[in-house]
């Protein structure tokens, strides 16, 4: 077991299962616009880069301004309805009160008032220091310097760290950054891509993690 003090969360397919309220908060900006509606797979496909990215991917349109009233809608009506589906993962809660001695930050490409609203309408939000989100698109995972940014700064031992999460960008982000890293398997990254970058752990359930992070 290693000696690990802080522990960053990614949250889409880490912690919770959101994509039928993205999916859902995505379409009805898209029928806002006069645009067609598009699969609920093909919507969960774009999540993961930012929120830009993944109402600009949906609408099929690269106009920054057409973009810009997308991310306004989808907004609007996401942070209404952050949780009417969002379902907790398996032993999350149970792993989050196991660990209560470690800092534990939330570090996500959403905004960061999404997944504060997320995380409070479904009970999670107490267990977390700080959410490091991606309010900068310009500066998102898997870039290290999210960890820098000036308004979401945190200060870490990178010898004690570990970054949790279910996709490349989140074991990226640890490689780049010098910390652990930890794939989960259930969630919404590809497995071919996330293994060739070898992530230090693997696990099937969040509850594995009390096998590996001493208490």
């Amino acid at each position: 077991m290693i000696d690990i003090d802080t522990i960053f969360f990614d949250v889409d397919g880490t912690l919770v299962d959101a994509t039928r309220d993205i999916s859902i908060a995505m379409n009805r900006a898209l029928v806002e616009m006069g645009l067609p509606e598009r699969p609920h797979d093909e919507i969960v496909s774009y999540i993961g880069t930012g929120v830009r990215y993944l109402v600009g991917s949906s609408m099929g349109l690269d106009d920054e301004a057409l973009i810009d009233r997308g991310v306004r809608l989808y907004s609007e009506y996401y942070i209404r309805h952050p949780a009417d589906h969002t379902i907790i993962y398996p032993n999350v809660v149970s792993t989050l009160e196991y660990f209560s001695a470690k800092k534990k930050y939330i570090l996500t490409n959403r905004y960061s008032r999404f997944a504060d609203a997320m995380l409070r309408a479904i009970g999670l939000r107490q267990f977390f220091i700080s959410i490091i989100g991606g309010d900068d698109e310009t500066c998102l995972k898997p870039s290290a310097g999210v960890f820098d940014q000036p308004a979401q700064r945190v200060e870490f031992d990178r010898r004690r760290a570990m970054i949790i999460g279910d996709m490349a960008v989140d074991v990226e982000t640890g490689k780049n950054t010098g910390i652990k890293t930890c794939w989960v398997s259930y969630g919404l990254g590809k497995p071919e891509e996330v293994k060739k970058l070898n992530p230090d752990y693997i696990i099937d359930d969040m509850g594995e993690l009390k096998k590996i992070i001493k208490q």
